[in-house]
């Protein structure tokens, strides 16, 4: 079993970097966006270079991460634990390093008190936030200025927090666990109903360990799920 976040994610993009990794539907908006195992991997290094680089935050670091589940959240949540600093979803705020939000989060972002502060309209095509709200600067266009190759310079290790005060290592036994609970086997094709699997947990970390591909689904209209199985060769539903 891979120990860290970041060793699972390293794993499941070097098993097939060119089929999807996770492939993003929102029934309100009518968005679709699919993200192989390579432009995954992409995102989340450019991610963990605007930390490292950007923000000069590695292990021993904090980020709050505001957002729902969506692909670029994943990115989010898998650059922070890829780059060292560890992840607080709330919603208790507390000090943190950086913290990322979403037009509904915004808000709610003002009272953690933190050093950065990235804003994201979770848009199609990674579209820029308008307006952007004040003291924030907008992730999609700051994370894209940054490498898409990342090397730690201090690799996160299987003791160091990755959700909280849990750590990595934990944190994989629990989604090797849950993966199991859920039925997710390898090389499954698992479509996620976002709205009823909002934690990460479930939506991002139990598949990942169980070297599944995801189809996560926003606003889930029922009238497409058996048309939406079968184009997407799902295998489970959840």
């Amino acid at each position: 079993m891979n120990e860290t976040i970041p060793a699972a994610f390293a794993a499941a993009v070097h098993a097939d970097p060119t089929t999807p990794l996770l492939t993003w539907y929102d029934d309100t908006t009518g968005d679709r966006t699919e993200l192989s195992g390579a432009t995954m991997d992409n995102w989340v290094a450019k991610t963990a270079n605007l930390l490292v680089d950007g923000a000069g935050l590695g292990p021993g670091d904090s980020a709050a991460v505001l957002l729902p589940p969506h692909w670029q959240t994943a990115a989010i949540l898998l650059g922070s634990w890829t780059a060292g600093p560890a992840v607080h979803l709330g919603p208790d705020p507390q000090a943190v390093d950086v913290v990322f939000a979403g037009p509904a989060t915004v808000e709610a972002a003002g009272a953690w008190p933190a050093g950065d502060r990235y804003a994201t309209g979770l848009l199609p095509l990674a579209m820029p936030l308008r307006p952007l709200p004040a003291g924030f600067v907008d992730y999609t266009i700051e994370v894209r200025g940054h490498g898409d190759r990342f090397t730690a310079s201090q690799p996160v290790t299987p003791d160091d927090p990755a959700l909280g005060a849990t750590s990595h290592r934990e944190i994989s036994a629990a989604a090797t666990a849950r993966a199991r609970e859920l039925g997710i086997a390898p090389g499954a094709r698992v479509l996620i109903d976002a709205g009823t699997h909002a934690d990460p947990m479930d939506w991002l970390l139990a598949p990942l360990y169980a070297g599944a591909s995801i189809v996560l689904c926003a606003s889930l209209d029922p009238a497409v799920v058996e048309k939406r199985v079968a184009a997407e060769h799902v295998t489970l539903t959840l």
